[in-house]
């Protein structure tokens, strides 16, 4: 068996090797691959800490109670926790998994409503963001069925996580 300590700089000394055989700058390459990732780190990291700030914002002023109280009122065996992250699934991913690792860091990884949402957020997609994003970069200008077959499904997929988080972990 492999030792995890021979593995990356194995992989390394492989690249390195195929560079020198196929007379490539390495270096430039990473450069350049570093350059692009801090492109996509300035892109994506103004949204996902808008959203989170967003998501604090209404944590702190209780908004989110508010409306995790009136779904409770509705569906009292789903944990409160939870509702949060049904409500932004649908619209972003970044806003999802931040209230999903607020759940894990309150009420742990393995509670049953940490359970839950990892289940809630495999089910479902982004539908809004994909809608608009995918649909945008390539001219689709009529969405027609697209978001209401999108939410739909989201529904589907967190109705479907809530029933088997019932079934397998309690």
């Amino acid at each position: 068996m492999l030792s995890t300590n021979i593995i990356l700089p194995a992989f390394l000394g492989i690249i390195l090797i195929v560079a020198i055989i196929k007379k490539v700058d390495a270096y430039s390459h990473f450069v350049h691959g570093v350059q692009d990732g801090f492109g996509l780190f300035n892109d994506v990291f103004p949204a996902m800490l808008g959203m989170m700030f967003s998501i604090a914002m209404m944590k702190e002023s209780g908004l989110l109670d508010a409306i995790a109280n009136l779904f409770t009122s509705f569906a009292g065996v789903i944990p409160k926790e939870i509702f949060p992250m049904m409500l932004f699934r649908p619209i972003s991913g970044n806003a999802s998994l931040a209230v999903m690792i607020d759940i894990f860091k309150t009420l742990g990884v393995d509670s049953f409503a940490g359970q839950m949402a990892s289940i809630i957020q495999g089910s479902t997609d982004t539908t809004l963001y994909v809608i608009t994003l995918y649909f945008a970069s390539v001219g689709v200008k009529k969405i027609k069925n697209s978001l209401a077959i999108g939410l739909i499904s989201d529904l589907a997929g967190i109705t479907m996580a809530i029933l088997l988080t019932f079934y397998f972990f309690s």
